[in-house]
């Protein structure tokens, strides 16, 4: 069975955006294990300036990229707003071609601040989902749903549209 890892920076706080990646989690349970990795977050100060929020990405990248030095990892892929926006049949593609590469794919969603350029560099490919700005933790249910549909999609299974 495919292994999906997914490292992201902070629990969601909100009870509807957990309800909402269990939910997604149990239905991708059909296709691959579900592993998810948390990175405290840092928080820098109310309002932050640029070198506070650059040294609290610097302290997450240091923990997150000691995850993804470990084996089994597979291929890496971050989430970034500069990253390719895929369709969600090409995401199923690309899904469907790291894990039978690599057999596990490694998603990471960093903080509100997003990730660190070194944590960007490490990951072999970086997604976006829009040019819009989303919540760290509403990102994060967004990719368990899009996971999921694209398991349906690589499956041949309905899944409304």
């Amino acid at each position: 069975m495919a292994n999906i890892n997914i490292l992201y920076v902070g629990e969601p706080k909100d009870d509807f955006i957990r309800s909402g990646i269990n939910e997604f989690e149990k239905r991708i349970g059909a296709f691959a294990k579900v592993k998810n990795i948390c990175i405290k977050p840092q928080n820098p100060p109310e309002d932050p300036t640029d070198g506070e929020i650059e040294a609290a990405l610097e302290k997450e990248s240091v923990a997150l990229l000691e995850k993804l030095s470990t084996k089994g990892m597979g291929r890496k892929i971050a989430l970034c707003v500069e990253g390719k926006q895929y369709t969600s049949e090409e995401f199923a593609s690309l899904i469907d071609d790291s894990l039978s590469s690599q057999a596990d794919v490694t998603l990471v969603i960093g903080s509100s601040h997003g990730l660190s350029e070194k944590v960007k560099k490490a990951c072999d490919v970086r997604l976006s989902f829009s040019k819009m700005t989303f919540p760290h933790a509403l990102a994060r249910l967004v990719l368990t749903e899009q996971i999921y549909r694209a398991f349906t999609i690589i499956h041949g299974r309905k899944y409304h549209k």
